[in-house]
């Protein structure tokens, strides 16, 4: 009998190898099984699918599941293991290299019929995991179907395309030969560089482009009953080109089950992805209130909810914030955001060097290499801005596994003559020189930076991440305590805040 073979353990080590294609550990695997009902371990017709198989091990889990559930069913296991991989589990590689490795792990043999498969009853070399070489489909530049650069992604048959062949169709019902599937499941990749496009904006932007959404958006077109991935959470509320994707994640009333990972080494140990990782449940003909799980640091916080607040157009992430967030918003004061600049503050970019030493007419600049200067006429926005008082912030701030947070950079005072690249936004300007620090005293309070959180979790901090937070007045210095008596939050609302929120100690002279 072949069934002792089956335990290929180089999975666990295969774990945590990439942080783009991340390969997802058995234990993960069986959590994010554990979601789906438990009659579809028992049903021999039920049907899988993987369409970014990896190393395989969603496959390999979903058969050892079904070899236990369908044993009444099927007693002779040989007999049962056959109809198990020829008729319910199927899966679409991401590269050849993952076909063998996948093939390996679910059938212990990298042909489907080679002598050591578990499965005796397979005609062809690669059973039911499939991979097909597919190369983008080129349009300014860009793929039409997953906009990746084509300075970057075409390229010659020896190297991978990374042209993933589920989402690289707008039929893929057709490609699967128009099979209906019970559960559509797996770990995407996250992300495609963005080429660099060759140009100095480029350069500093970096970065790369998501892609995991449109697997998920693929995955609901094949209408499954079931449907679950794990995915990079930034999607919450932001993300490049990630728009239509979250409001139409956030309105579908599928969404069952949400389990958020902020720091995503506790969910993929060893693996840092910006703003956590998150994985979901959504069921086709059950519509209702998602239950929202969020994991940190040993504990779990637990709340069915809706996913959208009235009003907003993204996700609150942590249950605990709902009702802090609640009582700030039912104050209804204008947002702190319409004090902050746009990018590029002053029209000058953050590649812009400014020169090292000052001539008589010369002003002030805050680039990302210090204190440089640079002349009246290069300044091409907010003139007037320059001989004001102002506050200087940083335009980007690390999201990573640090914790409790800062969130935000430490905020400083932007003297008269003096403005800054767009490594820089500006708060304010302000009519003196208090006033601006009673704003810095604000922005370095718990309360200010947990607003922040709420909608920030990238390291990008533009001006909207600030719409939560209200305006005050700034004749007045402001604290934590004077914030918290007067939205009256509660005890366990500031222990959440301050448990969330690491002090910030600012200096400055007045």
């Amino acid at each position: 009998m072949k069934i002792h073979n089956y335990n290929p353990d180089v999975l666990s080590c295969l774990a945590n190898l990439s942080n783009d294609e991340v390969f997802t550990p058995p234990t993960l695997v069986n959590q994010i099984l554990d979601m789906l009902p438990s009659d579809l371990w028992q049903n021999k017709d039920a049907k899988f699918l993987d369409p970014v198989s990896k190393s395989g091990v969603f496959l390999r889990e979903i058969a050892q599941r079904l070899i236990a559930g369908l044993e009444k069913e099927i007693p002779d296991q040989q007999k049962r293991i056959n109809h198990i991989f020829q008729n319910q589990l199927y899966g679409i590689s991401i590269t050849e290299l993952t076909s063998l490795l996948s093939r390996r792990s679910v059938y212990c043999s990298k042909k489907a019929k080679g002598k050591y498969s578990v499965c005796d009853s397979f005609k062809n070399e690669h059973g039911n995991i499939f991979f097909e070489r597919i190369e983008h489909t080129w349009e300014n530049g860009k793929c039409q179907y997953c906009n990746a650069s084509q300075s970057e992604y075409d390229r010659g048959d020896l190297l991978e395309t990374h042209a993933y062949q589920f989402i690289h169709t707008n039929k893929p019902i057709k490609t699967l030969n128009n099979m209906k599937f019970d559960v559509i499941i797996g770990n995407p990749p996250y992300q495609l560089s963005d080429g660099g496009d060759n140009n100095e904006e480029a350069k500093v932007r970096g970065g790369a482009i998501p892609i995991y959404h449109k697997f998920v958006e693929q995955a609901k077109k094949l209408k499954p009953k079931y449907l679950t991935m794990i995915i990079p959470s930034r999607w919450f509320a932001g993300g490049r080109g990630l728009d239509n994707f979250r409001d139409e994640m956030l309105n579908d009333n599928r969404l069952r089950k949400l389990i958020d990972y902020p720091i995503s080494s506790e969910c993929f140990p060893g693996v840092e992805i910006k703003g956590g990782v998150c994985y979901f449940l959504w069921d086709r003909d059950d519509a209702g209130l998602c239950e929202v799980k969020t994991l940190r640091g040993g504990k779990t916080s637990v709340m069915t909810r809706s996913l959208l607040e009235k009003g907003e157009n993204i996700f609150i992430r942590f249950n605990e914030s709902i009702e802090i967030l609640r009582k700030v918003l039912s104050k209804k004061e204008n947002s702190f955001s319409q004090s902050i600049s746009t990018q590029k503050p002053f029209g000058l970019r953050t590649f812009f060097k400014g020169k090292s030493t000052p001539s008589k007419s010369s002003i002030k600049i805050y680039t990302n290499d210090g204190t440089r200067y640079v002349e009246k006429e290069e300044i091409t926005q907010n003139l007037d801005w320059v001989k004001k008082h102002k506050v200087y912030i940083t335009m980007a701030y690390g999201a990573g596994e640090d914790f409790p947070h800062q969130i935000i950079n430490k905020p400083f005072y932007g003297e008269p003559n003096s403005c800054c690249t767009e490594t820089y936004l500006v708060i304010g300007p302000y009519p003196t020189k208090d006033y601006a620090l009673n704003v810095i005293s604000y922005m370095q309070t718990r309360f200010f930076r947990f607003l922040v959180l709420l909608r920030k979790n990238t390291q990008h901090a533009a001006k909207g991440v600030y719409l939560f937070v209200p305006m005050q007045d700034f004749n007045e210095k402001w604290t934590d305590e004077k914030l918290y008596k007067k939205y009256k939050l509660t005890k366990d609302e500031v222990a959440f805040i301050e448990l969330m929120i690491r002090p910030m100690d600012i200096k400055y002279e007045k």
